[in-house]
């Protein structure tokens, strides 16, 4: 579903702040696949992130999805095929639009058919927006004439997970989406995560600074340094493995220990 091809991106050049942010990126995810991702900060995680959902284009490098070379797509183009969610619960949604609004606006936006956004959401589709809210189990199925703005975090990153994938994308992007949340919210966010994940099987890929979570979830794990993927474990290897284990293998994979305090005590 996603092949990319010695990535490559450098911010600055020639200036002296000059900065290897992404550094020859190979990587192919199988269609259904669920990749974890681990760093430090500044390792080019969400690089990676923007460089796949075209917030800018790479130096060098070649991105396809689903066998379509999007490597000079533009991002307003390329949204319609993928989900992507933030660390801040603020970000992915309209504050002053309710929730059935925000539901259409997400689901006409990814229409297949070429005038899908001058088109308008019929009862059934309002319907289905109900539906598709109760399984959320948060209740927000009896308020969907509310404003998002008067949501609590998890329950606006759990609206925008749905927003996300009502209409199942290529690709979907994780970008620490639970790190804002309380652990009790977390833990519901990550939940529904596996359940919508599962229910579409949709290729996904999942930043987290919690180590526990990068071997649980999923079935692949990444772990990135210095703009490059210094370790890529998937199948019996990673079931058996552990937390030390994979402290381990980063040691060996970047030459030097990991010496991220939010991520080792996560």
């Amino acid at each position: 579903m996603l092949k990319l091809t010695g990535v490559t991106k450098t911010f600055g050049p020639g200036t002296v702040n000059e900065k290897r942010a992404l550094d020859g990126i190979d990587l192919h995810l199988a269609p259904g696949a669920f990749a974890t991702i681990v760093g430090s900060n500044g390792a080019g995680k969400s690089t990676l992130f923007h460089a796949i959902a075209g917030v800018f284009f790479p130096d060098q490098g070649s991105v396809l999805l689903g066998g379509e070379d999007i490597t000079f797509k533009p991002e307003h183009r390329r949204s319609r095929e993928m989900g992507r969610l933030f660390q801040d619960p603020m970000k992915g949604t309209a504050p002053h639009m309710t929730i059935e609004e925000n539901l259409a606006l997400a689901y006409l936006r990814a229409g297949r058919h070429q005038h899908a956004y001058f088109s308008r959401t019929s009862r059934a589709d309002r319907a289905f927006f109900r539906d598709q809210l109760a399984k959320l189990d948060m209740g927000l199925e009896d308020r969907m004439k509310q404003p998002v703005g008067l949501l609590s975090g998890g329950q606006r990153q759990a609206l925008t997970l749905l927003m996300a994938t009502m209409v199942p994308p290529k690709i979907l992007l994780l970008d620490e989406h639970t790190a804002a949340l309380d652990p009790a919210t977390a833990d519901k966010v990550l939940r529904i995560t596996r359940e919508v994940v599962a229910e579409h099987k949709i290729t996904t890929m999942m930043v987290t600074h919690n180590m526990h979570q990068a071997l649980e979830l999923g079935d692949r794990t990444l772990m990135m340094d210095r703009g490059r993927i210094v370790l890529d474990i998937q199948g019996e290897e990673r079931k058996n493995m552990t937390v030390k284990d994979l402290l381990e293998r980063f040691r060996a994979g970047a030459g030097k220990d990991l010496d991220n305090d939010r991520i080792l005590l996560s």
